[in-house]
């Protein structure tokens, strides 16, 4: 019997048709994934099921959970089962907390609101809830704030919290996007360990078929609304007999055509970092006293030469985005020397580093919290214009701007709309945009697809691999898919606790990593050919 039915499900909110006749079922102990492109309905899905939906939302069809009509419940209905029979882990732990109330209040809460025990009990129980998860109330106590955690560290809280009430149906929507590979293992065998040891039903919605293909016992395929195919996961994709299913699995392992840049003789580096370190004061202990110093960054030394591809990965939390800080002259080091085309950027003043920031740009993992939403387009756009010694006429900024645009695959038209006019990919797009507008010859990637679609992540990696052969521009990938560092760089530089413990060739490195750091990522790292391939084995 499942313990949640959706039958012929539709949405739509105002005039737009979201939802088209959706079928799917999660039975108890069973793990059903829900895949599709960014837009395909996952999300919606799954909030019609918790009827969190939208004022303007109208839903027809059956939602059933536990023998309870969904869509004709009362409020005071829902609000029993969330948080109680019915779970949610979202994507974004950070926005999911609060930040001005301690983990131990957020996962004491929900036991509180519905099992009315007194706080002790309430605590004692967020106490063996944490443990559970991995956050043991010796290393981290119930007054720590959110803030305080590593990403990997707040998404086992929020799963504290889903979980806190032993509910017989857990969602999970894109739990692991945001997470290096290791941290990613050790989320999902938490969650696999969970629906095992509780008989719980798992939803698990996510546009990565590796990690479906590992996790789900039965696999849903969306597009635009519609279920485009259903069934066993390995049958499914291993077969590939829908063209929509083998389109999602030929991107998901995409590799862009690209020539391999290598560092030709007697060509001075673009980039030279020597001995570089970066000291955090210790977290303060009383009024009077701190900790210990935080070492985040430990005498690393590279260079990078003109056009070349490099990728910087590691675990969170190793130093990988405040060394990016650093080359990017946005954070200061305590110690060491960054050459930029031959000049020492460091200790230099703002405006004797505006030379060199004409040079360097940077691409940010979430577009839309780079942009001002009060800003058109072309202001967006044209926002690092202002670096450059001779400033642009207007009509000469425009034309740079159409020219941006024109580069990366958008239309002249776009250039009057607001960033919420466009998809994930579009704005990542109009991130590349604004980054090359100055022609730069560095370009710093900050986990630029980790959070698209495999579709439009191929879509992106193409695009950086025709910028790079077009533009000659050299960049720095800070990355935890070690499919784009493989798809992407040159070189890849191994980077744990503050320290490079392992560079070289990309495909010596991932192939033969001799760091017990590599080694532990390329483990980790999901791939859909062996998952399909355990998954065919398993059912014999």
């Amino acid at each position: 019997m499942s313990l949640l039915e959706i039958e012929k499900l539709s949405l739509t909110i105002g005039a737009t048709r979201i939802l088209r006749g959706v079928d799917l079922s999660v039975a108890p102990g069973e793990i059903m994934g829900l895949v599709g492109e960014s837009g395909s309905g996952k999300s919606m899905t799954a909030l019609t099921a918790m009827r969190l939906l939208p004022h303007a939302a109208r839903a027809t069809g059956r939602v059933t959970f536990d023998g309870i009509d969904i869509l004709k419940a009362t409020e005071d209905q829902m609000c029993a089962l969330r948080g109680d029979d019915i779970g949610m882990v979202f994507q974004e732990p950070m926005t999911a907390l609060n930040p001005v109330k301690t983990i131990g209040e957020q996962v004491a809460e929900g036991i509180r609101w519905h099992r009315r025990v007194s706080r002790a009990e309430a605590e004692e129980r967020a106490r063996k809830m944490l443990d559970r998860v991995g956050l043991p109330v010796a290393e981290f106590p119930l007054s720590r704030y959110p803030h305080e955690l590593s990403g990997g560290q707040r998404q086992r809280v929020v799963i504290a919290i889903a979980c806190a009430l032993d509910p017989k149906l857990l969602i999970a929507d894109e739990p692991t996007t945001a997470l290096d590979v290791v941290l990613q293992a050790q989320i999902l065998d938490l969650l696999r360990d969970l629906v095992a040891e509780k008989r719980m039903g798992l939803l698990l919605i996510s546009h990565d078929l590796a990690v479906v293909t590992e996790m789900a016992d039965r696999i849903t395929i969306l597009r635009g609304g519609e279920v485009m195919e259903a069934g066993e996961t390995a049958p499914i994709l291993s077969g590939q007999s829908h063209p929509y299913t083998r389109q999602l699995a030929q991107a998901s392992m995409h590799v862009p055509a690209r020539a391999k840049t290598r560092a030709a003789n007697g060509v001075a580096p673009l980039l030279e970092v020597e001995g570089l370190r970066r000291d955090y004061a210790g977290r303060r202990t009383s009024l009077f006293a701190r900790g210990p110093v935080i070492r985040a960054v430990d005498d690393v030394s590279l260079s990078i030469a003109p056009g070349q591809s490099v990728a910087l990965v590691g675990r969170s939390g190793c130093g990988k985005s405040t060394l990016a800080r650093m080359i990017l002259a946005l954070d200061k080091p305590t110690a060491g020397t960054i050459r930029f085309r031959g000049e020492t950027i460091t200790g230099k003043t703002e405006a004797q580093l505006r030379p060199a920031r004409r040079d360097m740009q940077v691409v940010f993992q979430d577009p839309y919290g780079s942009f001002d939403p009060r800003q058109r387009v072309e202001t967006l756009v044209a926002e690092p214009l202002h670096v450059l010694e001779k400033q642009p006429s207007p009509a000469e900024r425009r034309e740079k701007v159409r020219q941006a645009l024109h580069e990366v695959g958008l239309a002249v038209s776009d250039m009057d709309k607001y960033p919420h006019e466009f998809s994930g990919g579009q704005r990542q797009r109009l991130s590349i945009a604004r980054a090359i507008i100055t022609r730069p010859k560095l370009i710093v990637a900050d986990e630029p697809v980790s959070a698209l679609d495999v579709s439009i992540r191929a879509q992106v990696l193409d695009l950086f691999a025709e910028l790079n052969q077009k533009l000659g521009i050299a960049y720095i990938f800070i990355t935890h898919d070690l499919t784009v560092a493989r798809a992407m760089s040159d070189e890849v530089l191994v980077m744990h606790a503050g320290r490079i413990v392992e560079r070289g060739k990309t495909g010596q490195v991932l192939d033969h990593p001799q760091s017990e750091a590599a080694s532990a990522l390329v483990a980790a790292a999901p791939d859909l050919h062996r998952a399909i391939a355990r998954r065919m084995q398993e059912q014999g």
